[in-house]
C-alpha cells in the first residue's frame, strides 16, 4: 500500500497546501500536471516547475509569461505588455500544450498571447512540465505544458473569503481580485473575480506607447456532493480584455509612402468556458479513481491592423476559436508497485473568421476577404500510463494513440475548395526512472516523443508574417515529431533543494516556410512547408539553500542551443543564456526581505538566411529587484518591491519588433501588493 498512501498524502497537500513565503517553503513540492494525478516532484522522472498563489501575487506580474520570466527552462516571447508568451525549452505558441484546469487551450492567434487569457490574477498554482508531453495531452506538447489551476470549491466549514490588490507606479497599474468559498452540507459554492486597469508603462527612455489595456475576469464553481466517494460539478470562466495593442507588430508596410507602418490591436477580446464534470474517488486495497469532464471554450477576438500615417484601420478581422471536448480518465492502483491511469481526450476546435481589407488600394474601402472558411480540427487520443515502484526506483511509462483530422470548406476567400483535408494520426510514449540513492541525490533519466499536427492558421490561412514575408497555408503539411532525450539530478532536504537537467530534443518534419521567388501585396512569398529538422539541446538548473536560520540563497541558471539543419545555421529566436542569483531572509518581527539579481547574456547566435534580417543580436544585461514583505497577521501581509533598481534600459531577445526597435522593458517600479485571508 506504499504507493497509494504516497497519492493519498500528495493529493490532501495539493488541495490544502498553503501559501507560504519562499523562504519558509521545504519539501513535499507537488503537481498534478506531470503524472496526471497528485505526485511528488521528487518522484517524477521528469524536469517540472511549479508557481503557488502566494509566490505568483508576490511577483505581482501581469501574465503568466510574465510571471514564470527568470525560471531555469523558461523564458518570454512578448509583442506588448498583455501579449507575453511563455516559452519552455526554446519552444513557444503551438508548440506548447496550455491547460486551463487541465483543459486545453486551442487557438491559433497572430498576435498577442494564448497564455494572457488564463485569469492570472484568480490562480492557485502554474504548473509547468519541460519536455514532449504528449502521452498525456497529445498534439502541440513538443516543448512541454503549462497548467494554470484556478480555485476549487471546497467542502470547508462556512465561508472563507481571499482578497489581494496590487499597485505598480512604471504604468500606473491597479489590479484587485476577490475570492469567496461557500459551503454547508453537501454543497459547495466557489465565486471569484479580478479586474486590472493597466496604463502605458514607463521605460528608461520614456513612455512605451500603446501598453495600456483592461482586464475582467469571473469564475465559478459549484459541487454537489453525492456520497463520500462521487461529487458533481459545473465550472464557468470569462475573461474580457479591452483595446489590447501590440506595439511589438509595428512594421513598415509595403506601401510605406501611403501607409506608413501598421500596427495590430484588439479593441475587444474574450475567453468563455463552461464546463460540467463528474470524479468519483475509488476505496479499499485497489481503489479506481475516475474523472469524467465535458467542456466549451470560446477564444473571441477582433483583431485589426492600424495604420500611423492613414490614422484609420486598413484590415479588420474578428474570429471565434470554438472547442468542445471530452475528457475522460482514471487511475488505478492494479498492484502494490503498479499505479495505472488511462484515458481518452476527444476534441474539436472550429473558426470561420471574418476579415476585410482595403482594397484595391489601402485607402480604399474595406472589403470582405475571408482567409478561410469551415475550419475544424479533430483530434481524439488515448493513453495508457504505468507509475511503477520498486524500492527506491520509480519508473514511469505511457504510450498514447492519436489521430488529428483537418478540413475547410474553403481559404483564400473562397478561391480554393479542393485538397483541404487531411488526416495524421501518430503513436507518443515515454519512459522515464528515478532512483533514490539518497534524499538528495536522485538521479533521473527520460526518453520522451511527442508530436505536434498543424495548427489552424499553418494550414489554411494566407498573410503577411512578422518576418517580412507573405505565408501561404499548406492544408497537407505533416506533423512534426519531437525526440527527448534527457539526464538529471534532482533532491531536497529541509535546509538544501536543487535539480538539474542536461537535454537534446530532436524534432523532425518542422514545420516553417520556404521562400517561392514570388510576390504577394509587395512582400516576397514562403509557402508553409515541412523542412528537414533542429536541434534544440541545453542544460539548466536551480538550487536554493539555507545557509542561516530562516536565510536563503537561491540560483537558477538556463543554456540552450538551437540549431536549423536544413538551412545549417542557429534556429530562430532562442532565449539567450541567463543567470539569476537570490537571497531572501527574515529581518525582524513579521518581516522579510530579498533581493534578486537577474544576468542575462548578449545573444549573438541569431538566424540570418531564415529570419531575413529580422533577428538582431541583442546586448547582454542585467537587473535588480529588492522586496519587503510585513505580515502584520497571521493570513494577510504587505509587499513593497522596487524593480529594475538601477532603470536599467534592455529588451528581451524575443521581443518582437522592428530589429533596433524592439519593445524596451519596463524601468524602474514601485510595486506594491496586499494578501487577505478570512
Amino acid at each position: 500500500m506504499e504507493l497509494v498512501q504516497k497519492v493519498l498524502v500528495t493529493a490532501i497537500a495539493v488541495i490544502s497546501l498553503p501559501g507560504t513565503v519562499a523562504a519558509e517553503q521545504t519539501l513535499g513540492t507537488v503537481s498534478v500536471t506531470a503524472k496526471g494525478y497528485a505526485a511528488e516532484d521528487l518522484e517524477t522522472p521528469f524536469a517540472t516547475s511549479a508557481l503557488d498563489r502566494e509566490q505568483i501575487l508576490r511577483r505581482n506580474s501581469q501574465n503568466v509569461g510574465e510571471a514564470l520570466r527568470g525560471e531555469p527552462g523558461l523564458a518570454v516571447a512578448s509583442d506588448g505588455a498583455q501579449g507575453q508568451n511563455p516559452v519552455i525549452r526554446g519552444l513557444k505558441k503551438e508548440s506548447v500544450v496550455l491547460l486551463v484546469d487541465g483543459m486545453r487551450m486551442n487557438s491559433a492567434q497572430p498576435q498577442g498571447s494564448v497564455a494572457s487569457f488564463m485569469t492570472l490574477g484568480l490562480a492557485d498554482r502554474i504548473e509547468v512540465v519541460k519536455g514532449p508531453a504528449s502521452v498525456l495531452y497529445g498534439t502541440g506538447a513538443l516543448g512541454g505544458a503549462l497548467n494554470v489551476i484556478l480555485p476549487q470549491a471546497r467542502f470547508a466549514p462556512g465561508t472563507a473569503f481571499d482578497a489581494a490588490a496590487s499597485y505598480d507606479s512604471a504604468s500606473g497599474g491597479l489590479r484587485g481580485t476577490g475570492i469567496a468559498n461557500f459551503s454547508q452540507g453537501d454543497h459547495a459554492l466557489m465565486i471569484g473575480a479580478s479586474l486590472a486597469r493597466i496604463d502605458d508603462y514607463r521605460a528608461p527612455s520614456g513612455k512605451v506607447g500603446l501598453t495600456g489595456y483592461d482586464s475582467d475576469a469571473l469564475i465559478a464553481q459549484y459541487r454537489f456532493r453525492i456520497d463520500a466517494a462521487q461529487q458533481l460539478r459545473v465550472s464557468i470562466q470569462q475573461q474580457t480584455d479591452k483595446d489590447v495593442w501590440y506595439p511589438g507588430s509595428k512594421k513598415p508596410h509595403a506601401n510605406f509612402a501611403v501607409v506608413g507602418n501598421t500596427i495590430v490591436h484588439s479593441p475587444e477580446q474574450e475567453r468563455r468556458l463552461a464546463e460540467i464534470g463528474y470524479s468519483r474517488k475509488g476505496s479499499g486495497e485497489k481503489p479506481l479513481n475516475v474523472d469524467v469532464r465535458v467542456y466549451r471554450q470560446d477564444v473571441e477576438r477582433t483583431i485589426q491592423s492600424w495604420s500611423d500615417r492613414l490614422q484609420r484601420d486598413i484590415g479588420k478581422t474578428r474570429v471565434t476559436f470554438g472547442t468542445d471536448g471530452v475528457d475522460a480518465r482514471a487511475d488505478w492502483l492494479a498492484h502494490q508497485q503498479h499505479l495505472l491511469s488511462f484515458g481518452v481526450n476527444v476534441w474539436r476546435m472550429e473558426a470561420s473568421p471574418e476579415r476585410y481589407l482595403a482594397s484595391p488600394t489601402p485607402t480604399s474601402p474595406l472589403v470582405r476577404n475571408d482567409p478561410f472558411s469551415g475550419a475544424r480540427i479533430d483530434a481524439i487520443g488515448f493513453y495508457l500510463q504505468d507509475d511503477m515502484r520498486f524500492g527506491p526506483l520509480n519508473v514511469l511509462a505511457g504510450l498514447r494513440r492519436d489521430n488529428v483530422k483537418g478540413h475547410a470548406d474553403s481559404m483564400n476567400n473562397g478561391s480554393v475548395t479542393t485538397g483541404l483535408d487531411r488526416s495524421d494520426s501518430a503513436t507518443s510514449g515515454s519512459i522515464g526512472l528515478i532512483y533514490e540513492v539518497a534524499p538528495l541525490v536522485r538521479p533521473f533519466i527520460n526518453l520522451s516523443r511527442g508530436f505536434r499536427a498543424a495548427e489552424m492558421r499553418e494550414r489554411y490561412e494566407a498573410s503577411p508574417r512578422g518576418d517580412g514575408y507573405f505565408y501561404r497555408g499548406n492544408p497537407q503539411l505533416k506533423p512534426e515529431i519531437a525526440t527527448q532525450f534527457e539526464l538529471g539530478l534532482k533532491g531536497a532536504s529541509p535546509t538544501f533543494q536543487y535539480s538539474a537537467s542536461l537535454y537534446r530534443n530532436r524534432i523532425s518534419d518542422y514545420i516553417s516556410g520556404r521562400p517561392t521567388g514570388a510576390t504577394e501585396g509587395g512582400l516576397p512569398v514562403k509557402q508553409t512547408v515541412n523542412l528537414g529538422e533542429v536541434i534544440i539541446a541545453g542544460f539548466e538548473a536551480g538550487t536554493r539553500w539555507q545557509f542561516a536560520r530562516e536565510q536563503w540563497l537561491s540560483l537558477g541558471y538556463s543554456r540552450l542551443r538551437g540549431e536549423n539543419r536544413d538551412l545549417a545555421e542557429p534556429l530562430f529566436q532562442m532565449p539567450a543564456d541567463e543567470l539569476n542569483v537570490g537571497w531572501e531572509g527574515k529581518v525582524g518581527a513579521g518581516w522579510t526581505a530579498d533581493a534578486t539579481v537577474r544576468f542575462v547574456r548578449r545573444q549573438d547566435r541569431v538566424a540570418t538566411v531564415f529570419a531575413r534580417g529580422t533577428e538582431n543580436t541583442t546586448p547582454g544585461f542585467g537587473t535588480l529587484d529588492l522586496g519587503a514583505t510585513w505580515r502584520y497577521a497571521k493570513d494577510q501581509w504587505l509587499r513593497i518591491t522596487l524593480r529594475n533598481l538601477a532603470d536599467k534600459a534592455y529588451h528581451e531577445h524575443l521581443a518582437e519588433g522592428v530589429p533596433g526597435q524592439e519593445i524596451e522593458a519596463p524601468g524602474r517600479s514601485l510595486q506594491l501588493v496586499w494578501r487577505g485571508v478570512f
